[in-house]
This record gives structure tokens, C-alpha cells and sequence, in this order.
């Protein structure tokens, strides 16, 4: 999911290779790797929209004056 950053509780920043790794755990999760439960209407693979949500949500972060990195994993409490 995309977040609106005013709604995150923790962001933890992603190297190169951590971006690498994540890539190939989601190769490894065959339930995330070919066929998306709710795909919508974008055609590319789980892995693909993962990394370029993440890289997206790292400029965000930089835009607003934070450290500049690969890419950023954000969660947050849903109770």
C-alpha cells in the first residue's frame, strides 16, 4: 500500500542491497510472485510495484528535507 506520510509511524530506510534482498524474498514467497490477489489494472509484477513504491516513497522523504536513500519501507498501526 501506498501511505500518505502524515499517517506513517515508523519509516526504515533501504539500501541498494537491501532493495536487492527484498526482491529476492518476493521471488521466494511464490504467493507474491507471479499472481496478486488484487492486482487492479497495473500488469506489472508484485515485486516490480513494491521497489518502485518504496524508491517513490524515499524521494518523498528527501523532497521534505530528509537523508537521501535507495528506497523506504514505512508502516504503520492499524487497530
Amino acid at each position: 500500500m501506498e501511505w500518505e506520510l502524515g499517517r506513517v509511524d515508523m519509516a526504515v530506510p533501504l539500501s541498494p542491497d537491501e532493495v536487492v534482498k527484498k526482491r529476492h524474498s518476493i521471488f521466494r514467497h511464490l504467493s507474491q510472485k507471479d499472481i496478486v490477489p488484487f492486482p487492479g489494472d497495473d500488469p506489472r509484477e508484485f515485486w516490480q510495484r513494491a521497489e518502485e513504491r518504496t524508491q517513490n516513497t524515499a524521494r518523498l522523504y528527501d523532497a521534505l528535507g530528509m537523508a537521501e536513500y535507495q528506497a523506504m519501507e514505512v508502516f504503520l498501526k492499524l487497530y
